[in-house]
This record gives structure tokens, C-alpha cells and sequence, in this order.
């Protein structure tokens, strides 16, 4: 009997989990994935996490519960750093820590510690962990990740060429999707609530609606975001910060675009610093932004009269010349 192993749909799950997810099945694992965020994931994350933890933390929690007796190990990696000389949210260093003492009668976590800040020569090491929960075979470990490498880049090339992982699958290019595109607008936050439609009340889904083209910062070319953000004077050294900012300099500069659509969770350290920096440029740069914060307590229909007012507001400085002011 092949060994299961639960992935949770959230956080670090819309960046990585085609790697993931290739690499035990190539190991003859069975992979089971937690089903689509709900209204019944969520509450269950709320009742088993900290008042003070942010809304993908709870979603999360809430799809580590949905796994916990249907699987013999819950993959829940200790991320510290994917890039050198940077760290990624601190929510991701200390998640299974949080997982542990949140929830009870868990399975064994799959917990290796990812840390390129250290360095990236212990990658071999690191992955032959995370291989050796299903077998001990260095050969077939380094295969199936080779493997899984090629899936993650396929992933990474599909954003890139306009599709979006919706709830962690790959939608159709958008020329595909019977949209005649009106307007276009960058929909930006964090990929674990972006792309998650119950996180984000929608967001995506609800712009294409309209016939909006909508574009995500990994579209973008990551080698220009990057050489982007360096030119800030102070590096900004948490990962999914650089990568905001990055894509904020690039919108705001290039000006190919005709709105910003933040979308941010309460209580969210890192984006209480960023979203006020890219409202401002945004602001110089004369583009509509709008933000939208969110957390479990939200109603859905608030979210949708400021975005219908938005997109309005949208369609009426196009359509006169752009003489309305574009924070009102």
C-alpha cells in the first residue's frame, strides 16, 4: 500500500505545488490535496487558530483539519528563505509550529526545513528528506525531482503566457475565455489569497466577468521585477515584499494598465508597509488603485459595490479623457 501524503490547499500551496505534488507521486506516493476553500474549512480554521493570525493562516489550518484522518503524513514544510540574503513571511517560518499547537491528533508533519539563506549547496540534502518519508533511494529521489523541477517550470511558463491558477488549477488562457477585454487591470496580492476565490471573495473571477483583462504579478518576467525592486535604496528583504514592490515599480512606470486592484488580509505585516507605498505610487502615476482588506468577519457584498464602483469609475475616465481623479 503506497503511502498518502495530505497537501493542504493554502499558503505556500499556489506557488509550489506542482513540484510538490510531482515529486511523491514520482516516488509512488499518493497525493491527496484538500478540497476547494469553503465556508465550512474556513470555520473550522477559525475555531482552531489565534485571534491574531491572519486569514490565509486560518484557511490553512482549516485544510489541515480537512486531512488529518485521511492521510499518513500532512506535508507542512518549515519555509525560512527561498532566495539568498532574503526571508519569507515570518508566518511560513513558524507554520508548523503553529500547525502543532492548533490542532490535536495530527498524523506526522512532513516538516523539513527549507533555508537558502543558509545555502543553497544543502538542496541536495534537503530534498533527500523530504524523499525519504516515502523511500530511501537517493537515485529514485534525485528522479523524481528532476521530474518535478520540469512540472514547476511548465507552471511557472503557463502564468507567465497568461494563465491563472484559480483555486490551484491552471484556467484557460483568458483569449480563450470569450472575453473581449474592455480595460485591463493588475490584480495584485499575495498568491495563497489571490488565487484562492473563497480568500478573495472572487476577485478574479468577478473582474473577468466584466470583460476585464486580468493581469498577476507572476506574469511579469521575474528577472525585471527583481532588477526592479533592487533599485529601491533600501533592499527589501522579505521575499513576497520585493516581489510586490518589484511589480508596483513596474505598473507604475510602464503605465500599461488601467487600474490596480490590491487585495490584502487584516492583520498582515508585511502588506501594512507595502500597500501604503504602492497606493502612493500608484497616485503619482495617475492609475486608479483601489485595496480591499479582508479577513473572516467580511461580507461579500460590501466587496462587490466598492469594486463595481471602481470598475465604473474605471470606464468613465476612459471614456472621457481621464478627468476624474483617481483616488476620489
Amino acid at each position: 500500500m503506497s503511502v498518502k501524503i495530505g497537501i493542504p490547499r493554502g499558503l505556500w500551496f499556489y506557488d509550489y505545488f506542482p513540484l510538490w505534488k510531482t515529486f511523491y507521486e514520482a516516488l509512488g506516493a499518493e497525493v491527496i490535496v484538500s478540497d476547494i476553500t469553503n465556508k465550512a474549512i474556513l470555520n473550522q480554521g477559525v475555531k482552531n487558530t489565534v485571534d491574531e493570525a491572519c486569514l490565509p493562516v486560518k484557511i490553512f489550518n482549516g485544510h489541515v483539519l480537512a486531512l488529518k484522518d485521511k492521510v499518513d503524513y500532512i506535508f507542512v514544510p518549515k519555509i525560512m528563505s527561498v532566495y539568498e540574503k532574503e526571508y519569507i513571511c515570518p508566518k511560513f517560518c513558524g507554520l508548523p509550529e503553529m500547525v502543532k499547537h492548533s490542532i490535536a491528533n495530527l498524523p506526522p508533519m512532513i516538516d523539513i526545513e527549507i533555508n537558502f539563506n543558509k545555502s543553497r549547496k544543502s538542496l541536495i540534502k534537503t530534498i533527500y528528506l523530504f524523499g525519504s518519508y516515502v523511500t530511501k533511494n537517493p537515485i529514485r529521489i534525485r528522479t523524481a525531482y528532476l521530474k518535478a523541477l520540469e512540472e514547476y517550470n511548465k507552471y511557472k511558463e503557463a502564468m507567465k503566457a497568461g494563465y491563472i491558477p484559480i483555486d490551484g488549477y491552471l484556467q484557460k488562457d483568458q483569449s480563450k475565455l470569450n472575453i473581449k477585454p474592455k480595460t485591463r487591470i493588475a490584480a495584485i496580492g499575495h498568491s495563497y489569497q489571490l488565487f484562492d476565490s473563497y480568500g478573495s471573495m472572487s476577485l478574479i473571477k468577478k473582474l473577468q466577468k466584466e470583460n476585464i483583462e486580468v493581469v498577476i504579478p507572476e506574469s511579469l518576467n521575474m528577472k525585471s521585477i527583481n532588477n526592479l525592486a533592487s533599485s529601491l535604496e533600501k533592499k527589501m528583504f522579505w521575499s513576497y515584499g520585493r516581489k510586490t514592490l518589484g511589480t508596483a515599480l513596474h505598473y507604475t512606470k510602464n503605465k500599461d494598465i488601467d487600474g490596480i486592484v490590491y487585495i490584502s488580509s487584516f492583520g498582515c505585516g508585511i502588506d501594512s508597509v507595502i500597500e501604503d507605498i504602492f497606493e502612493r505610487w500608484a497616485r503619482k502615476s495617475n492609475i486608479p488603485f483601489l485595496l480591499l482588506t479582508v479577513d473572516e468577519h467580511t461580507g461579500e457584498a460590501g466587496i462587490n459595490t466598492r469594486l463595481e464602483a471602481f470598475i465604473d469609475m474605471i470606464d468613465w475616465r476612459l471614456n472621457n479623457e481621464g478627468n476624474l481623479s483617481t483616488h476620489g
